[in-house]
């Protein structure tokens, strides 16, 4: 079994990590940007595949991950991780299906609520000690779901028709345009960036240049809000217009 993920600010990285380290001392843990991840998803038969809820959907990036490898999946046993900064319903769902229909098996899904990682809307933060509290009580989740997938009872949180009626009403039907394209509304500061190069290094989708000694986007974020979270001056925002506080999983552990 290996473990894989997608993670803006480390959280679903985290609860993978500790999840496979559970599981088996030891065990292969990997980002799907890994240039060789083909080549371990193709040589593994048992998966746990970890990503963070955006709008009670899957990331644009995650989503296309899938589909350009649409071979890689069938006859895959495959656990899903669906983290989140606050409700989903069905996260862990939604990637079932979506591995579905290339031929996975789904055998078990767990939510995790963890820090939001959305650091530029107010209304999103929770102070400190909550957080840490709140990755305190995903890693006693995640050691629980361990124990109950070596038992051969794996969780099935998310996955089932009553767990997609709640994601699709509680907040999928509202916010469905959210995540079906790429995101444009990254904006950088320009009297604030100092030309560090530290958000064209980390971007997945390689949406932020150097031009000048001054970032610049093509406007293709898939909203994982590492520039956000990692800037040394604050410089990019995406959802609001100034960054309330910087969200890596490092902060809470």
């Amino acid at each position: 079994m290996i473990g894989i993920y997608f993670s803006g600010t480390g959280n679903t990285r985290y609860c993978v990590e500790t999840f496979m380290r559970k599981y088996k001392d030891n065990s292969e843990t990997y980002s799907i940007e890994d240039d060789n991840i083909e080549s371990y998803i193709l040589k593994s038969h048992e998966i746990v595949f970890g990503y963070p809820v955006q709008y009670s959907q899957i990331p644009k990036y995650v989503k296309d991950f899938i589909d350009n490898h649409a071979d890689l999946w069938k006859g895959k046993h495959i656990f899903v991780i669906a983290t989140m900064g606050l409700f989903s319903g069905d996260g862990a769902g939604l990637l079932a299906r979506q591995l579905k229909q290339y031929g996975a098996t789904i055998v078990g899904g767990l939510h995790l609520k963890m820090p939001d990682s959305i650091g530029d809307e107010k209304a999103l933060k929770r102070p400190l000690d909550v957080n840490k509290e709140l990755v305190i009580s995903a890693t006693h989740r995640i050691e629980e779901a361990v124990m109950n997938l070596k038992m051969g009872q794996p969780s099935q949180v998310g996955l089932g028709f009553f767990y997609h009626l709640a994601g699709l009403f509680g907040q999928r039907l509202y916010f469905y345009n959210k995540t079906k394209k790429y995101n444009d509304k990254l904006k950088i500061d320009i009297s604030k960036c100092i030309g560090c190069g530290k958000c064209v290094e980390l971007c997945p989708m390689k949406n932020i240049d150097l031009k000048a000694g001054v970032a610049t986007s093509h406007h293709q974020c898939t909203m994982c809000y590492r520039c956000v979270n990692n800037c040394p001056t604050m410089a990019l925002t995406v959802l609001g217009k100034t960054v309330i506080e910087q969200s890596r999983i490092e902060k809470y552990l």
